[in-house]
C-alpha cells in the first residue's frame, strides 16, 4: 500500500498542516495546536465542550479536529453523508467548518486527508496565497 492510500493518522494533521505555506502554530490558549495562515485558522484540535459528546454517556469528545472548508454546500456535502466520519453540531451552525474526531481519522485514506487540510488552508489564506499555491504543482 502507497502512502497516499493508506489509512490517515493524527499525526499526519500535524505533517500536512505543517506543510502547507505561511503556517503558523497558535498554543496560547490551550495545549491544542491551532494551525494557521495570516492570522486565520484553518485547522485546530478543539478542547471537549458539551456540543460534541457522546449521544449514550453524555462523555464529552476528547478528540475532535476542526477543519475550515469553503463554503456552506462543501460543509453539508461532508456532514451529510451517512458513510463520512465528518460531523457539525449546532454550536457551529452558520460557520464553515466540520468535525472530525480522531478516533475516526483512519475511515479516511491519507490523500482523502491531504485534500480536506488543503482545502481547510485553502479557505482562509488570502487571495494571493491561494493563488500562487494553486498555480504549483502538488502531484507525489
Amino acid at each position: 500500500m502507497d502512502a497516499e492510500s493508506r489509512f490517515a493518522r493524527v499525526e499526519d494533521v500535524h505533517e500536512l498542516a505543517l506543510a502547507m505555506p505561511h503556517v503558523t502554530v497558535d498554543r496560547r490558549s490551550s495545549e491544542n495546536p491551532v494551525y494557521q495562515v495570516g492570522g486565520k485558522s484553518f485547522v485546530f484540535f478543539r478542547t471537549p465542550r458539551p456540543d460534541a459528546c457522546d449521544p449514550q454517556t453524555g462523555e464529552r469528545y476528547s478528540d475532535v479536529i476542526v477543519f475550515w472548508v469553503e463554503s456552506e454546500a462543501e460543509k453539508q456535502a461532508l456532514v451529510q453523508d451517512s458513510h463520512s466520519p465528518f460531523f457539525t453540531t449546532a454550536h457551529f451552525d452558520g460557520h464553515r467548518s466540520v468535525l472530525l474526531r480522531a478516533s475516526r481519522i483512519g475511515e479516511l485514506t491519507y490523500q482523502e486527508l491531504a485534500e480536506v487540510v488543503q482545502d481547510a488552508w485553502l479557505a482562509q489564506a488570502s487571495n494571493r496565497r491561494r493563488a500562487a499555491w494553486l498555480a504549483t504543482d502538488h502531484s507525489p
